[in-house]
């Protein structure tokens, strides 16, 4: 039965551009009053005046702000139906190259932010028997050099997606997870236009783990998704393919060819390349600690001298 959006209120996170901004294009379009919750007021207020909406700037790793965001969305709209937990950040580099707290910080954002977001607006979702929608990502069950932090939070955000299914199924609410591949978003452009390695690597994976989706296909699918109420959302479909292959794709086979490859080379490239940005994020991302003093020296990152 088709969960009608028309005079729900839905709360995304990580709204002020990207994926978040269109699901809330697309939820207020099909009648939904939506709150964007994120770190870039003027964007956001900028959305919300497209689309009818209410915004509030908090930090998803902010728990007050969280629940001070949920707290302004249910006085303003007098309820709360659904909540896309929707920010995310991806660091640069390795783990040997990369400064820790950006590690850290990607992990706090994508899944521990995805845990407080849930928890703030849990209760007010189960009063209304609604719908929670989880932005995991194909990286969940798959690796690639570089995306430690990323490939390991987006993992933990599908398991916890997966728990809170089974939890929150006696309170009537049901809980979904997305997994996009790459999605033509900042996120994506930052970092291939920061690392041709990534670049190169990119066009090397097999389908469908090279495919580019557009922001609106993929918020297209993730409002269908929850009209669905479904417990999985790939983008594109062909995601699901790949997670029944899971065993296969981390598997030592699948190491060996990859090393095969050239994996030891293009992880070089990308450490040099990440070592000479001086950063550890993408030019658009916020709310992200300061790394140019911090990444390692060649020396100390293990690198030869």
């Amino acid at each position: 039965m088709r969960y009608d959006l028309a005079g729900k209120t839905v709360l995304i996170t990580g709204a002020a551009r990207g994926i978040g901004a269109q699901v809330a294009r697309l939820a207020a379009a099909r009648g939904a009053q939506v709150a964007l919750v994120g770190l870039e007021p003027e964007l956001l207020n900028q959305v919300a005046g497209e689309v009818g909406g209410f915004a509030y700037a908090a930090d998803v790793t902010d728990q007050s702000g969280l629940d001070s965001a949920v707290a302004a969305t249910v006085d303003r709209f007098g309820r709360l139906d659904v909540v896309v937990a929707n920010a995310g950040i991806a660091n640069l580099g390795t783990v040997a190259t990369g400064p820790v707290d950006a590690l850290v910080r990607t992990v706090e954002v994508n899944l521990v932010g995805a845990m407080r977001t849930v928890s703030a607006a849990l209760p007010h979702v189960a009063e209304a028997k609604g719908h929670v929608l989880i932005v995991s990502s194909a990286a969940a069950f798959t690796a690639m050099p570089g995306m430690a932090a990323y490939c390991g939070s987006k993992a933990g955000v599908e398991q916890f997606g997966n728990v809170l299914r089974l939890e929150a199924y006696h309170r009537g609410v049901t809980v979904g997870t997305c997994h996009p591949i790459w999605i033509d978003t900042d996120l994506v452009r930052d970092i291939r236009a920061d690392l041709a390695s990534f670049r190169y690597a990119q066009k090397r994976l097999p389908w469908p783990l090279n495919s580019v989706i557009s922001v609106e296909q993929c918020a297209e699918s993730i409002v269908r998704g929850i009209e669905r109420r479904r417990r999985k959302v790939y983008v594109p479909r062909s995601m699901a393919l790949v997670q029944a292959l899971r065993p296969i794709v981390l598997s030592g086979f699948a190491d060996r060819v990859i090393r095969a490859g050239g994996a030891g080379r293009l992880v070089g490239q990308m450490e040099e390349e990440v070592r000479s940005l001086g950063r550890a994020f993408g030019k658009t991302s916020v709310g992200t600690p300061t790394a140019e003093a911090s990444l390692p020296a060649p020396e100390r990152a293990g690198a030869d001298a």
